[in-house]
């Protein structure tokens, strides 16, 4: 390796002034071709030509060794006796063994020393592949910043400046692929460190929900939602109320709902609220909790409070249609739809906390539910409305009585109609 770059570089023509790029991109295509065909050299020579040379230099040194052996013991078979030849032999034996350790350590050594400069040589040759590579990326780097300077100005530097442009290029290079490769780490880390600030975020809001409000669960926090499981206990109607009887119903004593709130980034202030099933409405709940800035847990007791009433007022209008009218509930409205003679539908409104609560209800209106008949005249209307929010209380506390006595007095104030404009 040593040997053959100097000659290599002793064969590349001297840089003029101006140097272009593809020259010097032609170069290091050179260099690369080169520092492979030294690879594969040096693998070939260590593999076939090393290891045949290695044999025949370890049969030569035990054939002389065994030559010698033989001549010295010539030698002393001339001048020696038999007893005297034994003991010369134990000592040859005892010498030969001494000289095959010394082999043996000396090859040691040497195959030590080769596996160094092994090493040294691949370390070498990689290194010089590393430099290659970054050396190429420094000059793509450069095209790419500016297409227009597509040669080196070299006129007022020797040799050996140009190269050390070429170095300095090469090592800036290697400096922005390392920012780079710190870049990207440290981008992996935050993200991890955000991905575990949003789990104590979210296991932080589950311990503030669930610690405050109680009957419900945390199931899901997201982004800037909490998605809570809550159980409303149903009471028993007739427990508060001797006026409401529920024939024949099965009341269940919990209903269980999904509710999806959303709060206000970075607080815990309502912004809006779903609720699954949709069967009670929350509208004029969440307008009420952020007019006043009410608290999570005031909101959910309400919306607890809004399923227990709904509820009712369900069980109710579902036990008094078993009479001899139709009747409908309208959270939206508060309001109780029934239908009556002539095709006439009374709309009821319930009053807060009915049925809990034994308060009237109110007839707010009549109208004709069947757009190709004749409706109640507005004096009609009136009169009715009139009378029967005068009824005592106890009859409007209770959904069937109410109902019985407005139809009573809307057929006695259409018959008196009916009989005024026969007289005219």
């Amino acid at each position: 390796m040593k040997k053959i770059m100097p000659e290599s570089m002793e064969a590349t023509p001297s840089v003029s002034s101006s140097l272009d790029l593809q020259a010097v991109r032609s170069r290091i295509r050179e260099l690369e071709e080169l520092q492979r065909s030294l690879a594969e050299d040096e693998a070939y020579s260590t593999d076939s030509l090393g290891s045949e040379k290695l044999l025949k230099e370890c049969a030569l040194h035990l054939e002389s060794r065994l030559q010698q052996v033989l001549s010295e013991c010539s030698n002393v078979d001339s001048f020696l006796g038999i007893d005297d030849l034994d003991l010369s032999l134990d000592a040859y034996v005892e010498h030969m063994k001494e000289e095959l350790v010394a082999v043996e350590a000396e090859s040691s050594q040497i195959s030590n020393e080769i596996e160094v400069l092994k090493r040294t040589n691949i370390e070498g040759s990689n290194k010089l592949e590393v430099n290659l590579e970054l050396l190429d990326v420094s000059l793509d780097r450069f095209t790419s910043q500016d297409p227009e300077k597509e040669t080196f100005n070299f006129c007022s530097m020797n040799g050996e400046d140009q190269m050390n442009v070429i170095v300095d290029r090469e090592r800036n290079a290697f400096e922005v692929l390392e920012l780079d490769s710190h870049i990207e780490k440290n981008k992996r880390i935050l993200k991890s460190l955000q991905e575990v600030d949003e789990i104590f975020k979210s296991l932080d809001v589950v311990e503030q929900v669930e610690d405050t409000i109680g009957g419900l669960k945390v199931i899901g926090v997201a982004d800037n939602f909490i998605r809570l499981s809550l159980r409303t206990h149903i009471p028993n109607l007739e427990d508060f109320s001797s006026l409401q009887r529920l024939e024949g119903m099965i009341e269940p004593s919990e209903l269980n709902h999904e509710l999806l709130i959303e709060v206000l980034e970075g607080t815990m202030e309502l912004k809006n609220a779903e609720i699954f099933p949709g069967d009670v409405h929350l509208h004029d709940i969440i307008n009420a909790s952020k007019s006043v800035s009410n608290s999570l847990e005031w909101f959910v007791k309400k919306v607890q409070d809004r399923i227990v009433l709904c509820t009712l007022r369900r069980f109710v209008v579902k036990s008094a249609n078993k009479s001899s009218h139709s009747f409908d509930y309208i959270d939206q409205d508060e309001t109780i739809v029934c239908c009556m003679i002539g095709g006439i539908d009374a709309f009821i409104k319930v009053s807060q906390g009915w049925p809990l609560a034994d308060s009237p209800l109110k007839l707010v209106s009549l109208k004709s539910s069947d757009h190709y008949t004749k409706g109640a005249s507005l004096s009609l209307v009136c009169k009715v409305e009139k009378m029967a929010n005068s009824l005592d209380a106890r009859i409007r506390q209770n959904l069937s009585s109410f109902a019985d006595a407005v139809e009573k007095i809307l057929k006695e104030q259409m018959h008196l109609e009916l009989e005024a404009d026969g007289g005219l």
